[in-house]
């Protein structure tokens, strides 16, 4: 193994996993829901992440691309407690597994003119769960008191796109 370089455990059994169910061409719910079932069959451990990525950082989430390629990626996410995403959707399909603390998830409708709660979801460790576009409009933060760690799925490139975010909603909440 070359200096420097990361050993990342059950990383490649994704990867290829991944790629096979991202070849048959589903639709983006269904995809969502079959990458959902193989990451439950194959949710890393917390050696997927180094000790330093695994600390977070003080200043918000933290995304750790881990893979990226044009029709996919895997990002790990670290949440240090309290912190959270503002409100938001995606460009694509995404499925995610919780290693550690609690992804606490608000779901919301977009009524135009504002936002209205919709739904509620405790991710607790071990648990996967996805979605896709559009109704995919969330806000997320870890409540439990120690770090959180989640490995997302992406149906898009985000090393190119930077981001999985499509659009952040700064909508009253009513």
């Amino acid at each position: 193994m070359a200096a420097g370089t990361v050993t990342r455990p059950g990383l490649d059994v994704l990867i290829s996993g991944v790629s096979r169910i991202v070849a048959r061409d589903l639709d983006r719910r269904e995809t969502a829901l079959t990458v959902a079932a193989l990451l439950r069959e194959n949710l890393p451990g917390l050696d997927l992440f180094t000790p330093e990525e695994r600390a977070g950082s003080p200043d918000g989430y933290v995304s750790h691309v881990l893979h990226a390629e044009p029709g996919f990626s895997i990002v790990g996410v670290v949440w240090r407690p309290g912190q959270d995403t503002v409100i938001h959707d995606h460009v694509s399909w995404c499925t995610f597994g919780i290693l550690s603390g609690i992804e606490y998830e608000t779901l919301y409708r977009d009524l135009g003119d504002h936002l209205v709660e919709i739904g509620r979801a405790e991710n607790r460790p071990g648990e996967v769960s996805g979605f896709a576009p559009p109704g995919d409009i969330h806000k997320v933060r870890n409540t439990s008191p120690e770090v959180g760690v989640s490995v997302h799925v992406y149906g898009a490139d985000v090393s190119r796109l930077g981001s999985s975010v499509r659009r952040v909603y700064d909508l009253p909440v009513r």
